[in-house]
């Protein structure tokens, strides 16, 4: 089993910029301190606005043991094509912090679709394409071998439900059937989202 781990908000800046998340250090610090909690919060991911880095560069970042992430069934640009679902309400900021992270081991071997309703009626929410890439950047161990997990609060309008597994030992950040259950992959979600 995979657990993520608590960093501070400074480690979570650290990671993003040392993945080369954005070509002026200063400005991109500047520009997420309007994110930065007043206190330590527990299993928290700081995301950026896609104003600020399009999803398709970030997840161009993503890399685990200095390996690159490879696409399943996708192309770069199609990423953007990933929205959030009606029950997802994001901050209006360049960046925030979603805290109470699940990466969804209760919801292994169970369809996307089910685990959402579960996630909702739990009152949580399910994570976006957006914060799942976040979130690999910053810790890259939360997914490994048999170990995935799919971010059912981002859909293009289709039965498609974007997920990161490993695959051949690289990350991979592909999709799977929101009606599929899958051994390796549970369905990640979140507490809640503070700008």
């Amino acid at each position: 089993m995979v657990e993520m781990v608590t960093l501070s908000f400074d480690d979570q800046v650290g990671a993003l910029v040392a993945r080369g998340i954005s070509i002026d250090e200063a400005s991109f610090r500047a520009t997420v301190e309007v994110a930065r909690p007043q206190r330590r919060l527990e299993r928290s991911v700081l995301v950026l606005s896609r104003n600020v880095v399009p999803v398709a560069a970030a997840a161009a970042r993503v890399e685990r043991h200095g390996r690159p992430l490879v696409l399943g069934h996708l192309e770069l640009d199609e990423l953007e094509t990933f929205v959030p679902i009606d029950a997802v309400q994001l901050p209006v900021a360049d960046a925030y912090v979603a805290t109470g992270i699940d990466l969804g081991a209760e919801s292994r071997n169970v369809c996307p679709e089910d685990a959402l309703r579960d996630i909702l009626d739990a009152g949580r929410s399910p994570l976006t394409l957006d914060e799942g890439i976040a979130l690999v950047l910053q810790q890259p161990d939360v997914i490994a071998k048999n170990w995935g997990f799919s971010m059912a609060g981002s859909r293009r309008g289709d039965q498609r439900v974007p997920a990161f597994w490993i695959s051949d030992g690289k990350p991979k950040l592909g999709w799977c059937w929101d009606r599929n259950p899958h051994t390796w992959l549970g369905t990640a979600s979140c507490e809640q989202r503070a700008a």
